[in-house]
């Protein structure tokens, strides 16, 4: 590998330091209050570093002209060997258009790199995955694919990012059509990772399996849609999914094809009507939509339910109400216990995937790292730890090992 991706703050810059960049560095001027946000952004949260010395003329010589012709000739005769010479292996694309960032919608590829800039670090912190933040200036499927797809030799995997629903099925699905590297949209699939995770672990709290559940999910875009996919391959007992006109069943005629698609899936209880209507009596409600959840409809749920209330920033439930009736409460928030944050799964996810040299991510990969996700917390299991830490420092290497030992014995490792 021939540079690094690092963030451009030495590890000893401290808050202080960070404190003394003066107000001018708010977006509102000097008359403002200081935001260390702002200051802590400023020029960047990444920087390109070389990981070999350039002290000398035989230093030159090696890194550039005439020696790295040799290489170049070698690849070129033997195309594999990028994989051996060049970072391509270990670096992922951060690929965006700006349409779904965070809670803040659709952006534009501008105001969302600090969100990539900040994904990519994430990589190399949690995983030691290099990675690079590419937002595009275009919405159209087929142009995002065809770029990408350009873009593909360079790198060692796909990160799809905040791409809003449902055209990021679409390009995900065209992108492990038409590239033999790791194409993952982690909007749909780190969170239903991580959320297996967390629900293995609840149910194996009361003495319950996967299949014993019911679960609701409000939310029908690329969140809520890979999470009752994936839970239904995991073997959950039956889930239906919410959007904004109620369950998605076969009775309704307004359904786009993704969410026709999902009727067929889903709902085997064959529930109509609103989500208060189908959290009655189910074991499990995942919020991955926003809006608010009534109080009674909480308490309508079954005994020792779970509550995975996961909007960002204002939980679909508020844990001071889910945990009257819940036995197992969740959210996506750092400041309360059980934490569904994507961060557990997609370093580790790439990181197993880009060791073994990986052709696509399964559903087996997925099953494994959520697997090995849950394993983490092992006999610390309560009430108020399903999930681990990000900042534990045995989660990617046990999601890495994992998802590389499935890609081994489901054929799509290459080494």
């Amino acid at each position: 590998m021939a540079a690094e991706i690092v963030n451009p703050r030495s590890d000893s810059t401290t808050d202080s330091d960070i404190r003394r960049v003066s107000a001018a560095d708010t977006e509102t001027g000097a008359d403002e209050p200081f935001d260390p946000a702002f200051a802590l952004h400023r020029g960047g949260k990444m920087a390109v570093q070389s990981t070999v010395p350039i002290r000398d003329k035989d230093d030159l010589s090696l890194a550039y002209t005439p020696g790295v012709a040799k290489v170049c000739s070698a690849i070129a005769d033997n195309p594999e060997l990028v994989h051996d010479y060049t970072w391509k292996s270990q670096v992922v694309a951060v690929v965006t258009d700006g349409t779904a960032v965070l809670g803040l919608g659709d952006i534009g590829p501008e105001a969302s790199l600090p969100v990539m800039e900040g994904k990519a670090i994430l990589f190399k912190q949690f995983g030691g995955v290099d990675a690079v933040p590419i937002a595009l200036a275009t919405t159209d499927a087929d142009e995002i694919v065809d770029t990408v797809v350009r873009l593909a030799p360079s790198f060692g995997g796909v990160n799809l990012e905040d791409i809003s629903a449902p055209r990021c099925f679409e390009i995900e699905r065209k992108l492990q059509e038409r590239l033999d590297i790791p194409v993952f949209h982690d909007d749909q699939h780190g969170t239903a990772v991580v959320t297996l995770a967390a629900l293995r672990n609840a149910a194996k709290l009361s003495g319950r399996t996967l299949g014993d559940l019911r679960g609701v999910i409000s939310g029908a875009g690329a969140a809520g849609v890979a999470i009752a996919k994936f839970l239904l391959e995991a073997g959950i007992g039956d889930v239906a999914v919410a959007d904004r006109k109620g369950i998605v069943s076969r009775d309704r005629d307004d359904l786009t094809d993704v969410k026709r698609e999902l009727a067929e899936l889903t709902n085997r209880a064959g529930i109509s009507g609103s989500l208060e209507q189908a959290l009655a009596g189910a074991d499990v409600f995942i919020g991955v939509s926003g809006g608010t959840v009534p109080e009674a409809a909480v308490a309508s749920m079954a005994p020792g339910a779970y509550v995975f209330a996961m909007a960002n920033p204002n939980p679909e439930v508020h844990p001071e109400i889910a945990h009257k009736y819940a036995a197992v409460v969740a959210t996506g928030r750092s400041d309360f216990p059980n934490q569904i944050n994507n961060v557990l799964a997609f370093p580790g996810i790439f990181a197993g995937a880009l060791q073994v040299r990986a052709s696509r991510i399964t559903e087996g990969m997925k099953i494994a790292a959520a697997n090995a996700l849950a394993d983490v917390v092992g006999d610390e299991l309560a009430a108020d730890y399903v999930i681990p830490s990000p900042f534990d420092e045995r989660v990617a290497p046990a999601v890495t090992a994992a998802v590389a030992a499935a890609a081994r014995a489901e054929g799509v490792a290459r080494r």
